[in-house]
């Protein structure tokens, strides 16, 4: 398995997905129903995200800790909010909800800052396997 030595970038990067999940999933998590109808979800929907957010969140603190990491768990955590982003669209033109102004910017607005965290961890994947070759180079 392809380790890699994170980069300082990287584990913030990861600390900032690790915060924004466990916010936004204890915002949707405890505050379901007044959130509903403000933004034209259904309750267990908005929960059933939160809910789904807080593990991720615990992942995402565990990653941040660690100084080398396997190479595929950052491909997979970044592969998970381009899904993530990519579904957040795909709830708004699918038709399966009637959201509110409110919900169209929510869902818009979290999945923009899903995207830009996706680029700072993908900077910081960068920066980690430069940082990795250059070690490996250097025990040479």
């Amino acid at each position: 398995m392809s380790m890699i030595q994170s980069s300082r970038f990287l584990r913030n990067a990861l600390a900032a997905d690790a915060a924004a999940c466990a916010a936004t999933g204890l915002l949707l998590a405890t505050a379901a129903g007044p959130l509903s109808s403000l933004f034209g979800f259904p309750a267990g929907f908005l929960r059933g995200a939160g809910l789904v957010l807080l593990p991720c969140a615990a992942l995402l603190a565990w990653l941040r800790a660690r100084e080398i990491l396997p190479r595929l768990a950052v491909h997979a955590v970044i592969g998970v909010n381009i899904l993530w982003v990519a579904d957040s669209i795909a709830i708004l033109v699918a038709g399966w909800f009637q959201p509110s102004g409110l919900g169209i910017a929510f869902v818009l607005a979290q999945a923009a800052a899903v995207a830009l965290i996706t680029e700072l961890e993908v900077i910081g994947l960068k920066r980690s396997a430069a940082s990795s070759s250059a070690n490996a180079a250097a025990s040479v």
